[in-house]
């Protein structure tokens, strides 16, 4: 009897230890199968080649967005041994046109499925030839639309103020009196024109009513009634309408062969000699050469430009060297929140390219 109540005890006591044991036991089961979830996974995420991660590429916070989905491989990296890393490359991610894509590069590439490209302009793309191979090529409309606008009427809204002049002198020690060169020119209630209306374009009208603003515009096809009268937009079916009535001309267009140089001598000199050209949209689409001569000659007021040809411009190129032109280095939608954006976007179209799917935001040839 007494063995019996001091087996009882003992089981009592142990029964705890016993479910603790079991416990630990199938914790570590679990944690072993996790690991071997995540490996496997690991093992099954497509490989994407990047430009690099640092200040001329992707910011840590944008390449962490990549990760979950891709394993990422620099350009510099895949130098060093392009036949290793070559044929395990299905995705090509472009951020700032870099990695620069040449049939040299796609020929070392051959389980490519998608080129994804950070931004909505694919003008450094061959897009027939990269789809010939039976790549995909995406870009990321809409997301890049606020952020180019506001730098669009940043540059019109320095530019007619002399904000970067104003700066100058402000901070300048020589300074002891405010010139009247700052003397600026009136945005309020003037008449902006916007030539290329699509997503950007009626952000930038959006803006512009907010400062009272007549708003003409001129694109490939006209924008519904609705559209025109929430921004209290008109339009001008003929470009040159547009020219001599504007105070400011805003360029939001997509650089293509019919647009190539579309502001040259003739454009220009139909504006108004008090006009600003802004340009938010590629460095071609303007005639540089006539836009110095206009500028030299007083032909209009002013030009402000986040885009030129090349970027950046040669050090001693004669734009740089004008009074009457404010350039800004192509920053369009450089802001940490529109980054993070666009590069979930290129993941979402990379992702879906490779599983075979539809991509969001595929770019057809035209």
């Amino acid at each position: 009897m007494a063995c019996l109540c001091y087996l009882r005890c003992v089981r009592k006591l142990w029964a705890p230890a016993q479910a603790s044991q079991r416990l630990k036991v199938a914790n570590l089961h679990r944690s072993v199968h996790q690991l071997q979830h995540k490996k496997v996974m690991a093992e099954e995420k497509p490989w994407a080649l990047i430009s690099e991660v640092g200040e001329q590429g992707y910011l840590e916070e944008m390449a962490d967005l990549i990760k979950p989905h891709f394993h990422i491989i620099s350009h510099k990296d895949f130098q060093q041994n392009p036949q290793l890393h070559g044929p395990k490359i299905q995705a090509l991610l472009l951020w700032n046109g870099f990695p620069v894509v040449e049939p040299s590069l796609l020929g070392l590439l051959p389980s490519l499925k998608v080129v994804a490209n950070g931004g909505v302009g694919i003008d450094h793309l061959d897009v027939p030839y990269i789809n010939s191979l039976g790549v995909k090529v995406t870009n990321t409309p809409g997301v890049v639309s606020n952020a180019t606008a506001d730098i669009g009427m940043a540059l019109l809204l320095a530019s007619a103020r002399k904000v970067v002049e104003g700066h100058q002198v402000a901070v300048d020690p020589k300074t002891t009196h405010i010139p009247q060169c700052l003397m600026g020119v009136e945005v309020s209630e003037s008449t902006l024109g916007i030539i290329g209306m699509g997503h950007i374009g009626y952000k930038i009208a959006q803006r512009g009513k907010g400062f009272d603003m007549k708003i003409l515009y001129h694109n490939r096809s006209r924008r519904s009634v609705e559209d025109e009268q929430a921004v209290g937009a008109t339009y001008c079916e003929n470009m040159d309408d547009l020219l001599k009535e504007s105070d400011f001309v805003m360029l939001a267009v997509n650089l293509t062969p019919e647009t190539t140089g579309l502001i040259s001598h003739r454009q220009l000199s139909l504006m108004k000699p008090t006009a600003t050209l802004v340009n938010v949209s590629r460095g071609l689409v303007v005639d540089q050469d006539a836009l110095v001569k206009a500028l030299q000659s007083g032909t209009i007021r002013a030009a402000a430009l986040d885009v030129t040809y090349p970027e950046p411009l040669p050090r001693d190129h004669p734009l740089l060297g004008l009074p009457n032109v404010l350039i800004t280095p192509h920053v369009g939608t450089n802001t940490l929140t529109t980054s993070l954006k666009m590069v979930q976007q290129m993941v979402d179209n990379a992702v879906a390219a490779v599983k075979g799917l539809t991509a969001p935001n595929e770019v057809k040839p035209k």
